[in-house]
């Protein structure tokens, strides 16, 4: 299945909701330029994950390629409500201690508004 997205907003933070595949190739290239638009215009962006059923090396990276853009425009990537594999996948990599992780993408866009107070 191939990577679907949609967009929306949370109190002032970009919500992309995905489900599908994020492996490298055609889905991680859509996901990137998705993020890429997004972070001229708001670089508070959180990623929900939860319908994620698989992610290879290529993924992986494109999320830390996501993170760094982020950073760079003076924002944040923070995920949101891991599958199961994807959250097994960032621990077996020793991924999960680079990202802010949350349950669910509200509190990850709350998170936002905490960090900056």
């Amino acid at each position: 299945m191939q990577l679907r997205m949609s967009t929306r907003t949370f109190e002032g933070v970009m919500l992309i909701d995905c489900s599908g595949r994020l492996v490298f190739g055609e889905e991680s290239a859509s996901l990137r330029e998705a993020v890429k638009k997004l972070v001229l215009t708001n670089p508070k962006i959180v990623l929900n994950l939860g319908e994620v059923n698989f992610m290879d090396s290529g993924g992986l990276g494109t999320l830390v390629s996501l993170y760094t853009s982020a950073q760079s425009a003076g924002g944040a990537l923070k995920l949101a409500n891991l599958s199961h594999r994807v959250g097994d996948l960032l621990h077996l990599t020793k991924l999960y201690s680079v990202f802010e992780i949350f349950k669910s993408e509200e509190d990850a866009a709350k998170s936002f508004k905490n960090s900056s107070a």
